[in-house]
């Protein structure tokens, strides 16, 4: 039986056609024979670097047979085995983005081919025909693939991670001013029904299916917290269930405002069922999602207010909350991000509420510093902004 030949060891020859070739070992068939690799260049010198190169990626790899495959190929395999691990919707997104842009764009590359600059070539693309979000997502399910394709030894490393990931480009966040803010309080507190359900939601910012998943195990009295433990979807074609939240980090406990806590424990004096809201109509059963968005529109009309998303109540609670001094990293754990980088990232804008507070708060800070000196300043400031007759 020959010797097995380790992963890296090379070999330089000169064609008959004047060209210069190299190969190195990249992995091993499953009877041992070698798996190569090979580079041509013109001259001996230029081979010699490009031969270094392809030594240093594939330091440590140990390919199988199975790293011929196409992208399609091995996306059909990777989907397959995600099936019992990932939410129906995500599943279904996954599955969108891969038919209608991965397996057009890249799905016919070998698997082991394909380089950081076709994929940066692919996203160049994509942004020229779908919002940023989509491609950041496109990108994510992407990377998803090619981690585990790295994992299984089927490529030496993910070419995603070798190149600048689509950003999001934020556009400005629908959001409630301080004055819109006065009114929809004003508004939902003469609805019995959904009263407590939106001042909650805006006391904490949580997203639609987890302020849904509520249960009263999830409340603690004594100490003021809230524990969110899961999401609440539709499935295709089916009724809710409860999963798990949207990321690890989702999973999280709260501590709620003392106007929130002070509201959910005189709700739990008459609750009937487990959920701490659930559906008017069906007690034994959790608010749907759905009725919850629809409601908040109903809301809005009454109000006389922008027809504003459910999830940006949720924006509405973050910008607020920044203006109000809450830092980036506690905001960042309230929300159940993963990163506070995402976080600040998301929330980099401001309101003119903000800038106003903003002002004020800059100018105690200096009066603080430099003293009443710079009290006519403010006087006269105050004179200029008056308006004349």
């Amino acid at each position: 039986m020959a010797k097995r030949r380790p992963s890296g060891d090379g070999m330089v020859r000169k064609r008959d056609d004047g060209r210069w070739e190299g190969r190195i070992v990249v992995g091993h068939k499953e009877n041992g024979d070698s798996i190569f690799r090979y580079v041509y260049a013109p001259t001996q010198k230029e081979l010699s670097v490009k031969l270094r190169q392809h030594i240093n990626n594939y330091q440590g790899a140990d390919l199988t047979e199975q790293s011929r495959m196409t992208l399609s190929e091995w996306l059909d395999k990777w989907l397959e085995n995600m099936v019992d691990t990932l939410r129906p919707n995500t599943l279904r997104n996954y599955r969108s983005y891969i038919e209608n842009h991965i397996r057009p764009g890249l799905g016919d590359k070998p698997l082991a081919r394909i380089t950081p600059k076709d994929v940066q070539r692919f996203y160049e693309k994509l942004n020229n025909t779908l919002a940023s979000s989509t491609v950041r997502r496109i990108h994510t399910t992407l990377h998803g693939a090619l981690k585990a394709a790295q994992q299984a030894h089927l490529i030496a490393s993910n070419p995603t991670e070798q190149i600048t990931a689509p950003r999001f480009s934020y556009g400005t966040k629908q959001i409630l001013t301080d004055e819109q803010l006065d009114v929809f309080m004003k508004v939902i507190a003469e609805d019995e029904i959904w009263c407590d359900f939106f001042y909650t939601e805006l006391t904490t910012g949580l997203r639609r299916g987890e302020i849904c998943g509520l249960k009263w195990e999830d409340f603690d009295e004594t100490s003021g917290t809230l524990k969110i433990c899961r999401t609440l979807y539709r499935e295709d074609g089916g009724g809710l269930t409860a999963g798990d939240t949207k990321t690890s980090s989702g999973t999280r406990k709260i501590v709620l405002p003392s106007s929130t806590a002070a509201l959910l424990s005189k709700r739990k004096v008459s609750a009937l069922t487990e959920w701490i809201f659930p559906n008017p109509l069906k007690p034994e059963q959790p608010t749907d999602p759905g009725s919850a968005y629809r409601q908040l529109k109903v809301l809005l009309k009454r109000a006389g207010l922008p027809n504003i998303r459910f999830h940006d109540l949720r924006h509405t609670f973050a910008t607020h909350a920044l203006a109000s001094g809450v830092d980036v990293k506690t905001l960042s754990s309230i929300l159940g991000h993963t990163r506070a980088a995402f976080t600040l990232d998301t929330y980099t804008h401001t309101t003119g509420d903000m800038q106003k507070r903003a002002s004020e708060v800059v100018g105690d800070f200096l009066i603080d510093i430099f003293g009443e000196e710079l009290r006519p300043w403010e006087e006269s400031a105050k004179v200029a902004r008056v308006p004349s007759d």
